[in-house]
Protein backbone atom coordinates (compact mmCIF):
# COMPACT_ATOMS: atom_id res chain seq x y z
CA UNK A 1 0.00 0.00 0.00
CA UNK A 2 3.01 2.29 0.28
CA UNK A 3 2.82 2.71 -3.50
CA UNK A 4 -0.38 4.69 -2.99
CA UNK A 5 1.82 7.39 -1.46
CA UNK A 6 4.44 7.19 -4.23
CA UNK A 7 5.78 10.73 -4.66
CA UNK A 8 2.54 12.05 -3.14
CA UNK A 9 4.06 15.21 -1.56
CA UNK A 10 6.06 15.91 -4.73
CA UNK A 11 3.03 15.42 -6.95
CA UNK A 12 0.94 17.72 -4.75
CA UNK A 13 3.60 20.43 -5.08
CA UNK A 14 3.92 19.87 -8.84
CA UNK A 15 0.23 20.71 -9.21
CA UNK A 16 1.06 24.26 -8.08
CA UNK A 17 4.54 24.61 -9.54
CA UNK A 18 5.70 26.59 -12.57
CA UNK A 19 3.43 26.63 -15.58
CA UNK A 20 0.93 24.40 -13.80
CA UNK A 21 -0.20 27.47 -11.88
CA UNK A 22 -1.51 28.81 -15.19
CA UNK A 23 -4.18 26.09 -15.20
CA UNK A 24 -5.43 27.19 -11.78
CA UNK A 25 -5.48 30.76 -13.04
CA UNK A 26 -7.43 29.66 -16.13
CA UNK A 27 -10.02 27.95 -13.91
CA UNK A 28 -10.44 31.17 -11.92
CA UNK A 29 -10.68 33.39 -15.01
CA UNK A 30 -13.21 31.15 -16.77
CA UNK A 31 -15.27 30.99 -13.58
CA UNK A 32 -15.32 34.79 -13.39
CA UNK A 33 -16.40 35.04 -17.04
CA UNK A 34 -19.11 32.38 -16.69
CA UNK A 35 -20.50 33.89 -13.48
CA UNK A 36 -20.30 37.57 -14.44
CA UNK A 37 -21.78 36.98 -17.89
CA UNK A 38 -24.83 35.35 -16.35
CA UNK A 39 -24.21 32.05 -18.10
CA UNK A 40 -24.18 30.09 -14.83
CA UNK A 41 -27.72 31.19 -14.09
CA UNK A 42 -28.87 30.75 -17.69
CA UNK A 43 -27.47 27.20 -17.70
CA UNK A 44 -29.22 26.49 -14.41
CA UNK A 45 -32.60 27.69 -15.72
CA UNK A 46 -32.19 25.84 -19.01
CA UNK A 47 -31.10 22.44 -17.74
CA UNK A 48 -33.04 21.72 -14.53
CA UNK A 49 -35.65 19.51 -16.14
CA UNK A 50 -37.02 16.27 -14.65
CA UNK A 51 -35.82 14.21 -17.62
CA UNK A 52 -32.24 15.48 -17.44
CA UNK A 53 -32.12 15.09 -13.68
CA UNK A 54 -33.35 11.50 -13.91
CA UNK A 55 -30.73 10.64 -16.52
CA UNK A 56 -27.81 12.44 -14.89
CA UNK A 57 -28.43 12.15 -11.15
CA UNK A 58 -26.69 8.72 -11.04
CA UNK A 59 -23.50 10.68 -11.81
CA UNK A 60 -23.63 12.08 -8.27
CA UNK A 61 -23.63 8.58 -6.77
CA UNK A 62 -21.10 7.14 -9.22
CA UNK A 63 -18.79 10.09 -8.61
CA UNK A 64 -18.70 9.22 -4.91
CA UNK A 65 -18.51 5.43 -5.12
CA UNK A 66 -16.28 4.59 -8.10
CA UNK A 67 -13.19 6.54 -6.93
CA UNK A 68 -13.13 4.23 -3.90
CA UNK A 69 -14.38 0.98 -5.39
CA UNK A 70 -12.46 0.88 -8.69
CA UNK A 71 -8.93 1.20 -7.21
CA UNK A 72 -9.76 -1.47 -4.62
CA UNK A 73 -11.11 -3.86 -7.27
CA UNK A 74 -8.08 -3.30 -9.50
CA UNK A 75 -5.76 -3.81 -6.56
CA UNK A 76 -7.44 -7.14 -5.75
CA UNK A 77 -7.30 -8.26 -9.39
CA UNK A 78 -3.67 -7.24 -9.66
CA UNK A 79 -2.75 -9.04 -6.45
CA UNK A 80 -4.60 -12.25 -7.36
CA UNK A 81 -3.17 -12.31 -10.87
CA UNK A 82 0.21 -10.97 -9.80
CA UNK A 83 -0.11 -8.37 -12.56
CA UNK A 84 2.12 -5.42 -11.80
CA UNK A 85 0.56 -2.91 -14.17
CA UNK A 86 -2.93 -3.47 -12.82
CA UNK A 87 -1.64 -2.86 -9.30
CA UNK A 88 0.16 0.29 -10.46
CA UNK A 89 -3.08 1.39 -12.14
CA UNK A 90 -4.93 0.94 -8.84
CA UNK A 91 -2.40 3.06 -6.95
CA UNK A 92 -2.40 5.69 -9.71
CA UNK A 93 -6.18 6.06 -9.57
CA UNK A 94 -6.13 6.06 -5.79
CA UNK A 95 -3.59 8.84 -5.58
CA UNK A 96 -5.32 10.86 -8.32
CA UNK A 97 -8.59 10.61 -6.35
CA UNK A 98 -6.90 11.59 -3.08
CA UNK A 99 -5.20 14.65 -4.58
CA UNK A 100 -8.33 15.62 -6.49
CA UNK A 101 -10.42 15.56 -3.34
CA UNK A 102 -7.75 17.29 -1.23
CA UNK A 103 -7.09 20.15 -3.66
CA UNK A 104 -10.75 20.78 -4.48
CA UNK A 105 -11.61 20.74 -0.75
CA UNK A 106 -8.79 23.20 -0.10
CA UNK A 107 -10.29 25.63 -2.59
CA UNK A 108 -13.80 25.09 -1.22
CA UNK A 109 -12.61 25.95 2.28
CA UNK A 110 -11.78 29.47 1.09
CA UNK A 111 -14.33 30.22 -1.66
CA UNK A 112 -17.57 29.31 0.13
CA UNK A 113 -19.62 29.13 -3.08
CA UNK A 114 -23.35 28.94 -2.44
CA UNK A 115 -24.81 25.89 -4.24
CA UNK A 116 -27.68 26.20 -6.70
CA UNK A 117 -31.18 25.69 -5.31
CA UNK A 118 -32.26 22.06 -5.47
CA UNK A 119 -35.99 22.50 -5.10
CA UNK A 120 -37.65 25.59 -6.48
CA UNK A 121 -40.77 26.99 -8.08
CA UNK A 122 -40.44 29.06 -11.22
CA UNK A 123 -42.35 31.90 -9.58
CA UNK A 124 -39.77 32.47 -6.86
CA UNK A 125 -36.40 32.16 -8.61
CA UNK A 126 -33.65 34.52 -7.52
CA UNK A 127 -30.25 34.52 -9.21
CA UNK A 128 -27.87 33.18 -6.56
CA UNK A 129 -25.05 32.26 -8.94
CA UNK A 130 -22.90 35.17 -7.73
CA UNK A 131 -22.93 33.93 -4.16
CA UNK A 132 -19.39 33.45 -2.87
CA UNK A 133 -18.49 33.63 0.84
CA UNK A 134 -14.75 34.11 0.76
CA UNK A 135 -12.91 33.29 3.96
CA UNK A 136 -11.91 30.23 5.92
CA UNK A 137 -14.73 27.65 6.09
CA UNK A 138 -17.50 30.21 5.68
CA UNK A 139 -19.23 27.85 3.28
CA UNK A 140 -17.88 24.55 4.56
CA UNK A 141 -15.93 22.07 2.42
CA UNK A 142 -18.70 19.99 0.86
CA UNK A 143 -20.49 22.39 -1.48
CA UNK A 144 -18.82 24.95 -3.65
CA UNK A 145 -16.06 25.75 -6.10
CA UNK A 146 -14.71 23.68 -7.76
CA UNK A 147 -16.80 20.54 -8.01
CA UNK A 148 -14.99 17.73 -6.16
CA UNK A 149 -16.95 15.12 -8.12
CA UNK A 150 -15.64 16.60 -11.36
CA UNK A 151 -12.12 17.21 -10.10
CA UNK A 152 -11.71 13.61 -8.94
CA UNK A 153 -13.34 12.15 -12.06
CA UNK A 154 -11.09 14.10 -14.43
CA UNK A 155 -8.01 13.45 -12.29
CA UNK A 156 -8.62 9.70 -12.54
CA UNK A 157 -9.51 9.83 -16.25
CA UNK A 158 -6.44 11.82 -17.28
CA UNK A 159 -4.20 9.67 -15.07
CA UNK A 160 -5.45 6.64 -17.02
CA UNK A 161 -4.90 8.55 -20.27
CA UNK A 162 -1.25 9.02 -19.29
CA UNK A 163 -0.81 5.45 -18.06
CA UNK A 164 -2.32 3.80 -21.16
CA UNK A 165 -1.15 5.93 -24.11
CA UNK A 166 -1.90 3.23 -26.70
CA UNK A 167 -5.17 1.84 -25.33
CA UNK A 168 -7.96 3.84 -26.94
CA UNK A 169 -10.73 1.89 -25.22
CA UNK A 170 -9.39 2.68 -21.74
CA UNK A 171 -8.68 6.31 -22.58
CA UNK A 172 -12.01 7.16 -24.18
CA UNK A 173 -14.03 5.19 -21.63
CA UNK A 174 -12.28 7.09 -18.84
CA UNK A 175 -12.90 10.48 -20.43
CA UNK A 176 -16.55 9.60 -21.16
CA UNK A 177 -17.00 8.70 -17.50
CA UNK A 178 -15.42 11.99 -16.41
CA UNK A 179 -17.71 14.04 -18.63
CA UNK A 180 -20.77 12.09 -17.49
CA UNK A 181 -19.93 12.82 -13.86
CA UNK A 182 -19.01 16.45 -14.53
CA UNK A 183 -22.03 17.31 -16.63
CA UNK A 184 -24.23 15.25 -14.32
CA UNK A 185 -23.32 17.24 -11.23
CA UNK A 186 -23.57 20.51 -13.17
CA UNK A 187 -27.24 19.73 -13.75
CA UNK A 188 -27.99 18.48 -10.24
CA UNK A 189 -25.85 19.83 -7.38
CA UNK A 190 -23.31 22.25 -8.90
CA UNK A 191 -23.06 25.33 -11.04
CA UNK A 192 -21.71 24.98 -14.58
CA UNK A 193 -18.63 27.04 -13.70
CA UNK A 194 -17.82 24.59 -10.90
CA UNK A 195 -17.83 21.76 -13.44
CA UNK A 196 -15.53 23.72 -15.75
CA UNK A 197 -13.08 24.57 -12.96
CA UNK A 198 -13.14 20.99 -11.67
CA UNK A 199 -12.42 19.62 -15.15
CA UNK A 200 -9.41 21.92 -15.59
CA UNK A 201 -7.91 21.37 -12.14
CA UNK A 202 -8.69 17.66 -12.19
CA UNK A 203 -7.03 17.23 -15.59
CA UNK A 204 -3.91 18.93 -14.27
CA UNK A 205 -3.83 16.63 -11.24
CA UNK A 206 -4.37 13.57 -13.41
CA UNK A 207 -1.56 14.56 -15.77
CA UNK A 208 0.87 15.06 -12.88
CA UNK A 209 -0.03 11.79 -11.13
CA UNK A 210 -0.33 9.78 -14.33
CA UNK A 211 3.09 10.85 -15.62
CA UNK A 212 4.62 10.13 -12.24
CA UNK A 213 3.31 6.56 -12.12
CA UNK A 214 3.89 6.01 -15.85
CA UNK A 215 7.55 6.74 -15.20
CA UNK A 216 7.51 4.20 -12.39
CA UNK A 217 5.96 1.61 -14.72
CA UNK A 218 8.47 2.27 -17.52
CA UNK A 219 11.36 1.98 -15.06
CA UNK A 220 10.24 -1.57 -14.29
Amino acid sequence: MSKLLYQLPQNALRCFKGYNLCWHFLAVVLTYIIVSSGFDWYYFISTRTPALRAFLFPAVVLGMILPVVVPLILLAIGALGKTLKIKITAFTLGQAAILGLAISSFYKAFTGRIPPPHFFSYGALIDSSHGFRFGLLRGGMFWGWPSSHTTVAFAMAVALWELYPENRLVRYAAVSYAFYVGIGVSITIHWFSEFVAGAIIGSLIGAVVGRSFAGEWVSR
